[in-house]
């Protein structure tokens, strides 16, 4: 156990933090999914609103540092070309 008072706050907002990111990513994952599964059915009115919320999340796990900028940039991108290949076929 640790002794002194700095390190157990450290370790009490160590703690914290890894479950706020362990949820935010979780949850990052999953709005990938969705629409993952959404590009198998191809239903373009559901895929616009969906990703933009994925998106958004995504940046937002970035920007909090939660993944690293790049990481977020990176999902965004080859989301975001799956998305189109879709929506292309659609057009």
């Amino acid at each position: 156990m640790r002794k002194n008072k700095s390190a157990i706050k450290r370790a009490r907002q160590a703690g914290e933090r890894r479950l706020r990111n362990s949820h935010v990513k979780s949850t990052m994952k999953t709005q990938i999914k969705k629409v993952m599964a959404i590009l198998g059915s191809k239903d373009k009115e559901s895929l616009d609103e969906i990703f933009r919320k994925t998106v958004s999340y995504i940046n937002r796990a970035g920007s909090k540092g939660v993944i690293h900028k790049n990481t977020a940039s990176r999902r965004v991108a080859r989301l975001s070309r799956k998305v189109q290949s879709v929506l292309r076929d659609k057009a």
